[in-house]
């Protein structure tokens, strides 16, 4: 039985090794996390159970660690590429230090991209492929203002651009035999976060969490949100409220709340 080859960022714990626990069957892997212990103890699992299995240690949102992983993507025989690193990073933007911003949006956002352009090459030469990026339901937070939601204008933002590049990239390499899956979980029951969603009971398993992502891929889903019941009803709205958005501003004149005559004081 032929293997397929993933690669798995993020991997030394949570969601990460969800995916490559239930991936085992039938794939080979690359683990990237930053903790090599715990990617050294999922590897030997992994093995045992018949994987073939590399072990990549990276930083991804330092330069080097991120070149590391695209390096190796560049070789081109990954044919699954699950983004699944990145930090919370929640406070008010006022009180992240300059120099952590490009940080956090380089883990976050940037390096999701960076990985899907390295490993595009070898998949699009195969005609075949999946991209799947954990982002978050925060992403569709932005117009929120329920005071449980954590400070988050850097988290949100990133998992929001990483939505658009999935939807976006889904239809960019659809016909080419490679299926682009954003991921947005709720709460999950992991090490995120400092391990806040452990205390939770609504928080999902990250077994639940990635079980829905790969049974998501088989139906085809670009937007896969593990807990929503009623997924396509939700996609549709979404979709009819950004046609809305597209078709009514894409005007000649400025809408009638912003004449002269609206705004000139009486």
């Amino acid at each position: 039985m032929s293997r397929t080859l993933a690669l798995i960022t993020g991997a030394s714990s949570g969601i990460g090794a969800a995916y490559a626990r239930l991936l085992a069957d039938d794939h080979d892997f690359v683990l990237v996390a930053r903790r090599l212990e715990r990617l050294g103890e999922l590897a030997d699992e992994l093995r045992a159970a018949g994987a073939t299995v590399e072990v990549l240690p990276a930083d991804l949102g330092a330069p080097e660690g991120l070149d590391a992983v695209t390096k190796r993507l560049s070789v081109g025989d990954v044919r699954l590429l699950i983004s699944n690193a990145g930090v919370g990073g929640y406070a008010p933007l006022a009180d992240v230090a300059p120099d952590e911003i490009t940080r956090l949006l380089t883990l976050n956002a940037v390096a999701p991209v960076q990985l899907a352009r390295a490993a595009l090459p070898g998949m699009l030469a195969a005609g075949e492929g999946a991209i799947v990026m954990v982002a978050s339901l925060l992403a569709f937070s932005a117009g929120q203002s329920n005071p449980h939601m954590p400070p988050r204008t850097l988290y949100a933002a990133a998992k929001a651009a990483t939505v658009a590049f999935a939807r976006t990239l889904a239809h960019e390499v659809g016909d080419a035999g490679i299926h682009a899956q954003v991921v947005c979980p709720g709460l999950v029951a992991t090490d995120f976060n400092g391990g806040a969603g452990r205390n939770i009971p609504v928080a999902m398993t990250p077994e639940g969490v990635a079980q829905a992502s790969l049974e998501g891929l088989r139906l085809g889903e670009t937007i896969c949100v593990p807990g929503l019941e009623e997924r396509d009803a939700a996609v549709d709205a979404l979709l009819v409220a950004e046609g809305a958005l597209l078709a009514g501003g894409n005007r000649p004149t400025p809408a009638a709340r912003y004449s002269d005559s609206q705004a000139r004081p009486r």
